[in-house]
């Protein structure tokens, strides 16, 4: 079987490699040309576990291919899977230029019968637009090729996403014919071997079943953020709190994790993208909007709690950040809280040495020389008049605390994540600053 990933990013690489290494003859397509050439040298422009060595794998067993030429790269595809990046316009609406390009590329060289499926996050109606691009090309060429369209939403957590594709939990497919749906049966076959199901719907359920899916994930982080909040204010502890609800069956304990609020490329754009989408029907999303006001909220209370420590005074302190990411195992620093926290302290005139072990060089790229990149986290403390642990990295689990008090001004810890334990952090000498905390 021979199929097409149009798109190199984080979702488009990932697919494209895990159905090679599945046997299935796969051409990843990228108008980016430096990006082609760093592919086709056998590097990864990202960060994640396992791929490049799985990506290396599948090319040299000539499954995995890459290419900046899309006719060439579509010639006898069974499948074109439609990868290219939906950023978020400044109303929040998820901007399709690139998809419909896309689409209308596909419509202009396509020579046989061909599934074209939209793995790009994506509002519901998109599908359609796609065939209306794709059947526009063929008229112009008076061509008779058919072809079919699905949605195959993602469902890839960053740092774990080659073993989301190759063991999903469900795989979710919207089609409008039998032919198509046994299609992507055919190709979906080798990964459901663990009983785990493809869910086939109509396209428009497709469509908006990702952006539900992480509008609830998002709510419960929300949700879990702000009754750690109450704890604050109530003298509770937020992981008795959490214990006691997750251990109710309806509820459960994932995604019941206080912190400094979600960030990444895909939950702050998606809540917008479906609150959105509701508005221009004519329905207001008042619980999603809600969880989009809290998580705004949650980015600041570690800075709020600073402000209280040091009076609102930041000159001449220096503060040791440890994870610049937006959660580990990735460099993904979009919507980062850890950055939004370091906007606002370098704003109040704070020096910032900081530590993170995969995404200092996308950080470089934004704050450039105005914050110190240290070589390791503890470096990343010398003279500091407190550390804040904004990303729960398993390194930054059971550091030398000795060692912290002698390379530390301050004896403070901000804890956005809620690792250590106060009791022990405050018999070492330390003031401790958690989330929800006792």
């Amino acid at each position: 079987m021979k199929i097409t990933v149009v798109g190199t990013g984080y979702v488009g690489l990932v697919t494209g490699t895990c159905f090679a290494e599945s046997g299935v003859t796969v051409t990843c397509i990228d108008k980016d040309l430096s990006k082609i050439k760093q592919l086709n040298e056998g590097t990864v422009p990202i960060y994640e576990p396992g791929l490049e060595d799985m990506m290396r794998r599948n090319m040299n067993k000539k499954r995995l291919f890459f290419s900046s030429d899309l006719k060439k790269g579509i010639d006898e595809a069974e499948v074109i899977f439609i990868a290219v990046g939906t950023p978020p316009g400044e109303d929040g609406r998820a901007d399709l230029r690139h998809v419909i390009a896309v689409a209308g590329e596909i419509g202009s060289v396509i020579k046989t019968y061909t599934v074209v499926v939209t793995k790009s996050t994506v509002p519901v109606g998109t599908s359609e637009k796609i065939r209306k691009a794709i059947s526009s090309e063929l008229l112009k060429r008076r061509s008779k090729v058919t072809f079919d369209v699905a949605s195959n939403p993602e469902f890839l957590k960053e740092g774990a996403a080659v073993d989301d594709f190759l063991k999903p939990e469900r795989i979710v497919i919207g089609v409008d014919n039998d032919k198509s749906a046994e299609i992507m049966k055919k190709l979906y076959m080798p990964f459901v071997l663990n009983n785990h199901p493809i869910l086939f719907m109509d396209i428009a359920s497709a469509e908006i079943t990702k952006y539900a899916a992480n509008a609830m994930l998002a709510t419960r982080i929300s949700f879990i953020n702000e009754i750690a909040n109450l704890c604050d204010l109530l003298g509770a502890d937020i992981n008795n709190v959490r214990k006691g609800i997750g251990s109710d069956s309806r509820i459960g304990s994932k995604f019941l994790y206080p912190g400094t609020g979600y960030g990444g490329s895909c939950f702050p754009k998606d809540v917008k993208a479906i609150i959105k989408t509701a508005h221009d029907n004519g329905y207001e999303l008042n619980v999603i909007k809600a969880v989009e006001k809290a998580n705004d909220y949650q980015k600041n209370v570690i800075f709020n709690k600073m402000v209280k420590l040091f009076r609102n005074n930041f000159k001449n302190r220096t503060i040791g950040i440890w994870g610049l990411s937006f959660k580990p195992k990735t460099d993904d620093i979009r919507e980062s809280s850890s950055l939004f926290l370091i906007g606002r302290l370098l704003k109040e005139g704070a020096r910032i040495r900081a530590y993170d072990p995969a995404a200092m060089g996308e950080a470089k790229k934004l704050f450039g020389k105005k914050i110190f990149f240290a070589g390791d986290p503890y470096e990343a403390l010398k003279g500091t008049d407190a550390m804040v642990l904004m990303t729960e990295w398993s390194e930054f689990h059971l550091p030398d605390f000795r060692k912290m008090t002698e390379l530390m001004k301050g004896k403070v810890i901000f804890d956005g994540r809620n690792i250590y334990n106060p009791d022990e952090i405050r018999k070492m000498g330390f003031k401790y600053f958690g989330i929800g905390r006792r």
